[in-house]
Formats: structure tokens, C-alpha cells, sequence
């Protein structure tokens, strides 16, 4: 027995007019699967990576990592989820974007009451992201000082209320004076204004020339050696994205010099592959919003027809926390 679906698909790598929605049938959930009822999918940056070209695909394609839906059957060995549950998923497998689809019970996790929906498909991937850099990468400690590229984004605005509930004084970078408002009500002691002031000179001035110890930067090749600049003796260069293109080779000897850096390039697939990882780091981000210590900014809402304009949106800078597209 199938069912059908209204899905987003791809046909080739490229601009954002290269997604297509399409009809599908789906089938029966085989061993170790669930058919869900999506009702929200989370737009996240990875997608522009993925529909882009700037990482590999099997084409053709469906695209998205991130949602929230229901369980309506499971296949044969599912014990994970059962038919009725609410459920929500963040960093594959590809496919979010879609009223129905068919994913592995294993990577499914149930949305606690008090929980909607929405904000389990705009927060689970952006916050497992947030837990895994701050709890996990480098575990921040109280009254450290922290810098966070893209302050006002998804991940950013998650991660400076993660990062205030440890008692890291955060320091955000953010584009234009509304952005960094944002970014100030959402965690961040301080919010540099990358479009009018210098980020190096300023993180010298709040740290008494120190630098930080942590920077977490998701741009990429665009602040390279504006990170470097701002990292403290042994300090930890986190490059967990490339918006901005991507990283030039890091040379050894250049973090020698620099005062004995360390350099990682982190991703979440990592942090959550295995079931344990998946379950604690998702259950730490659903107390984080449950206690009110992190809000769900939900910037955004889009039609599954407008996949194509909220992926430019998020492209051009045009956004502020979180993207979902409700289905």
C-alpha cells in the first residue's frame, strides 16, 4: 500500500530555481522505518550547501534535514516510535521537505508536551548544533568570554542564550545596527556591528587586549585572519560553517606563532551519530527551551511552494532567526 506526498526535489545542483515541487508515491515503511506526517521542516544553511553544489549529491534529490511531524505506521523492529507519537528529526537523512515521507525510527526523537511542533522542526538541528559547539567542542565555562559569528541567525541566537545559561559572557557579530539589537536581547552581552566597526579592535577593547579563548565561526574564508586575531594564547579556532566560502589550508606553523592555537572543523553528523549522543543531546535542547532558558525565534514561515524564495532569502542575509516551511 503507498501513499502520496507533495515533496521538493532537485534535478541537478545549482541556484535556488533549480528546486521543482513534485507529487510522489510513498510505500509501506520497511524494516526500521517510520512514515511520518510532516507538519513543519526547518531551513537551515546546510541546505544551501547541499542544493548548491557546494557539497555532493545523489541527484536526483529531495532536500532538507530538519522537521517535526506525526508517526503514522512504522515498519517491522521498531521500538524507537510508535503510530500516534510526536516526532522530530535534525540532520538528515535528506528529504525534509515534504508532507510525508518515509526516514530510519533510529533518528527520530518524540517532542515532549509543551513543545509545539514549530518550534521542535525550527530548534532541534540549530540546537543540537549550539549544544554539541558549547557543551561538547569546547565545553565554555563561566565567565569565559566567547565570540559568535552570525549572531542574529539561527544557530546564533540559540547559542548566545545557551551560551548566558552557562555564564559565558558572549560576545556576538552580527550585520547592522536591528541585527545586533536582536542579537543583544537573545543572550549576547556585547553585539559587534561587522558593517561599521572593526571586530578585532573591539574584542581587544572588551577583553583588555587578552582575546578570547573560543571563537566559533560559521562564515569561513571571509574571516579567517579576523578570527586568528581575536584568539587568546591556546585559544580554540571552531570553524563550523563556510556562508562566506570556504576555509584557506591552515598551516601549523601559523598557529604555533599565534600563541599555540588549536583549529577544528566540527560538524553535527559527528556529535549525533550514535542513538545515545542523538537522544542526550536533543533531550538537553528540549530543557533548554521547556525551563525558558532558550527561546525559539521563529523569524520566517513559508509555504512548501515557496521553498525557492525562502532559500534566497536565507542566501542574501535577508533573514533573522530561525526558517521554517509549514506543511
Amino acid at each position: 500500500m503507498s501513499t502520496s506526498s507533495r515533496v521538493v526535489r532537485l534535478a541537478e545542483q545549482g541556484p535556488a530555481s533549480v528546486m521543482r515541487v513534485e507529487t510522489v508515491e510513498i510505500a509501506s515503511p520497511g524494516d526500521g522505518q517510520a512514515l511520518i506526517r510532516q507538519t513543519a521542516a526547518g531551513v537551515n544553511y546546510m541546505d544551501i550547501y547541499q542544493r548548491s553544489g557546494s557539497y555532493p549529491l545523489q541527484l536526483p534529490s529531495g532536500i532538507g534535514l530538519e522537521a517535526a511531524g506525526v508517526v503514522e505506521a512504522v515498519g517491522p523492529d521498531v521500538d524507537t516510535v510508535a503510530p500516534g507519537d510526536r516526532v522530530a528529526y535534525g540532520g538528515g537523512p535528506i528529504g525534509a521537505y515534504a508532507e510525508r515521507r518515509l526516514i530510519p525510527a533510529g533518528r527520530l526523537v518524540r517532542i515532549p508536551d509543551g513543545i509545539t511542533d514549530e518550534q521542535a522542526a525550527a530548534v532541534l538541528m540549530k540546537g543540537m548544533t549550539a549544544e554539541y559547539l558549547l557543551n561538547r567542542t569546547y565545553p565554555v565555562k563561566p565567565g569565559q568570554w566567547v565570540l559568535f559569528y552570525a549572531a542574529a541567525g539561527g544557530v546564533g541566537l540559540i547559542a548566545g542564550q545557551w551560551g548566558k545559561a552557562l555564564g559565558a559572557r558572549m560576545i556576538g557579530i552580527a550585520g547592522g545596527p536591528e541585527k545586533c539589537e536582536l542579537a543583544r536581547a537573545n543572550g549576547y552581552e556585547h553585539c559587534i556591528d561587522r558593517h561599521a566597526e572593526n571586530v578585532v579592535e573591539q574584542v581587544k577593547a572588551l577583553t583588555g587586549g587578552a582575546g578570547v579563548p573560543v571563537v566559533y565561526d560559521s562564515i569561513g574564508a571571509g574571516t579567517f585572519e579576523q578570527t586568528l586575531d581575536c584568539l587568546a594564547p591556546r585559544g580554540y579556532f571552531v570553524s563550523f560553517g563556510t556562508t562566506g566560502g570556504p576555509v584557506p589550508p591552515v598551516m601549523a606553523a601559523d598557529l604555533q606563532h599565534r600563541g599555540s592555537l588549536y583549529f577544528t572543523r566540527p560538524t553535527l553528523a559527528t556529535y549525533v551519530a550514535a542513538r545515545e549522543d542523538l537522544e542526550a543531546s536533543a533531550k538537553a535542547v528540549f530543557e533548554m527551551v521547556a525551563k525558558g532558558a532558550v527561546r525559539v525565534e521563529i523569524g520566517q514561515r513559508y509555504a512548501l511552494d515557496e521553498a525557492v524564495k525562502a532559500h534566497e532569502d536565507l542566501e542574501a542575509g535577508h533573514t533573522s532567526g530561525s526558517s521554517i516551511i509549514t506543511l
